[in-house]
């Protein structure tokens, strides 16, 4: 059969999919090679070299984890760092994660989200190389890729080199939102890309060095083991939950519409078994559904709304594509009724949204059409500016 043939059937394999299905159910597809299963392509760029790896539970070879598969070819790896959520993945969200030893292999394990996000001079002058190799959802508040951006500043000061295992995005065939006002750049928006980038990590990697997104970034020796049979338009089920709260595709699918909620008094579901899949309430809301979110260590300890009774949305069987503004919309009309504030944090809203634009907008009534409308320009701008650095057709 030939290769054309084959990318083909594997894409109708994968589109025929559904979405609900959970991470780990469907079996790998041979047409898709993540960048860290190219072991040829990568492990003679690290002999003799002093490797620190940027990794989490994602970090997967098959059935095994990259820095054992590291390791098992004598690969020197001097330590592991951890993004948010930790490197086992077991970490509330926004949880601190603090340093310690990894218990199976003695690497130390150095936390990049807790007294510090960057590494450190100490810690970096002890690498000739870092990889990176984290699953992605493709969304800009998504903080792996602001942990990313530390990790190749710190490599680009203290010439150390740095390789990108790429990964699919699950999201990739979407771009949409607003773009990032750099005036509201923080760790859950440091690039002024779309909420919605449609890129993967190597993709992006290459636009914040080509970019000079970092200080140094021409100095940046960055190498990048792309994908082999991908297509960003390819539906993609993941086969490994990416944080605690995104359990499965459809909350996956739901994350870029339901992430606003973070700013609100309102419940998406953190602390069930149903994490941004649902929208809930306690004093009023849609009748006909109900739920409580309770403590759940190592996903939401103290969820909002806990133990609460809550009436909204079940959203676990919608079709969930890109960014739906409607919920948004609804929602803020419903507490308008009540007279209840619905931005709470309108200050959080702003770093979500990487503008101030959207909450205005929707405060001032304005419809999706005319808020979408106003995204259109820059939307159009990043599209050619992000060409350059893509990989995939």
């Amino acid at each position: 059969m030939k290769p054309l043939l084959l990318l083909l059937l594997g894409c109708c394999l994968l589109a025929c999919q559904p979405d609900t299905e959970r991470p780990g159910t469907q079996p790998a597809k041979a047409e898709l090679q993540t960048g860290a299963e190219q072991l040829q392509q990568y492990l003679p760029l690290l002999q003799g070299k002093r490797v620190g790896v940027l990794v989490n539970q994602t970090s997967l070879v098959g059935g095994q984890h990259l820095v054992d598969v590291l390791l098992a070819n004598k690969v020197n790896v001097v330590s592991i760092f951890a993004p948010e959520h930790g490197f086992r993945g077991d970490y509330d969200a926004g949880a601190s994660v603090k340093n310690s030893t990894d218990s199976k292999t003695g690497l130390p394990l150095l936390s990049l989200y807790g007294a510090s996000k960057k590494p450190s001079a100490e810690q970096m002058q002890q690498l000739d190389i870092v990889i990176f190799d984290i699953q992605d959802v493709g969304v800009r508040y998504y903080t792996y890729i602001s942990s990313m951006h530390y990790m190749m500043a710190a490599a680009a000061e203290y010439n150390v080199a740095m390789l990108v295992l790429d990964r699919p995005n699950p999201n990739g065939a979407y771009i949409d939102g607003p773009v990032l006002d750099p005036a509201f750049q923080s760790f859950v928006g440091m690039h002024p890309i779309p909420l919605l980038h449609g890129m993967t990590v190597a993709e992006l990697a290459q636009m914040i060095k080509g970019e000079r997104w970092i200080t140094n970034a021409d100095k940046l020796q960055l190498h990048v083991v792309p994908l082999r049979g991908y297509q960003r338009s390819q539906p993609y089920s993941l086969p490994v939950k990416p944080s605690p709260n995104l359990p499965n595709d459809q909350a996956i699918a739901l994350y870029p519409s339901l992430g606003f909620f973070e700013a609100t008094p309102l419940s998406v579901g953190r602390g069930t078994e149903f994490p941004f899949q649902v929208i809930g309430y306690d004093k009023f809301g849609p009748a006909g559904f109900q739920f409580m979110p309770v403590s759940t260590p190592g996903a939401a300890l103290t969820p909002p709304l806990m133990d609460k009774l809550l009436q909204g949305e079940d959203l676990r069987q919608v079709q969930a594509q890109g960014l739906n503004l409607q919920y948004l919309l609804q929602w803020h009309a419903l507490f308008k009724q009540h007279n209840e504030v619905f931005f709470t944090s309108a200050n959080f809203m702003d770093k979500l949204a990487g503008t101030d634009q959207l909450r205005l907008q929707i405060e001032q009534g304005q419809t999706e059409q005319q808020i979408r409308a106003s995204w259109q320009s820059a939307l159009q701008q990043f599209k050619q500016r992000r060409q350059p650095y893509l990989l995939y057709p």
